[in-house]
């Protein structure tokens, strides 16, 4: 399943591939892909995911960048 997210308040294209790197080792996601310049994250999961997966995701990108957030 495909999932485009828009994310709010990602402040540097650093944190934003740090993400990535972070989201692409949870259990569940096949692959993400973060764009810093529209401020969007595309998911691809797998069919293992739950609903724990995204709350995963929106955790890493808090620990990364605590003022960014998912608009889910």
């Amino acid at each position: 399943m495909k999932k485009v997210i828009a994310m709010e308040d990602l402040d540097c294209a650093n944190c934003a591939a740090k993400m990535e790197k972070s989201i692409n080792k949870i259990n569940g996601v096949v692959s993400c892909n973060i764009n810093f310049m529209l401020q969007r994250m595309t998911l691809e999961l797998g069919e293992n995911a739950t609903d724990d997966t995204l709350k995963q995701i929106s955790n890493a990108v808090k620990k990364i960048e605590p003022d960014c957030r998912l608009k889910i």
